[in-house]
């Protein structure tokens, strides 16, 4: 059971091409979201969907897949760990962000 503490398991599509960045020596990182969407019957019994995103980070060769192979509207399943992180803005307020550190990706759908 000490694998299934902080386990992510998400299938979406891809909201924007990945930003990939290099540093260090053969160092990449990329961020992108996706989007996942369930649907369901309210009381009234109107269908509703409901879209989450997802901001998602991957490290060195998973960086490299992303890069290589991802784009906008790609479909893929994820899996990962959660992460929060906060900082303060100018203003001195206190802002918040959650991100998925991606351990495994794999690409879904036809090749484009």
């Amino acid at each position: 059971m000490n694998n299934l503490r902080n386990k992510v398991q998400l299938i979406g599509h891809l909201g924007a091409t990945p930003i990939v960045k290099a540093f260090g020596k053969d160092k990449k990182v990329a961020n992108f979201s996706i989007a996942t969407t369930d649907t369901y019957y309210n009381n009234e019994g109107e269908r509703v969907t409901d879209t989450q995103w997802h901001n998602l980070v991957c490290w060195n060769k998973t960086a490299d897949i992303v890069e290589k192979y991802l784009d906008k509207g790609s479909h893929i399943a994820i899996e990962g760990k959660l992460t929060n992180d906060s900082w303060e803005d100018k203003e001195g307020n206190k802002k918040y962000t959650t991100r998925i550190i991606v351990n495994e990706l794999m690409m879904l759908g036809s090749k484009a």
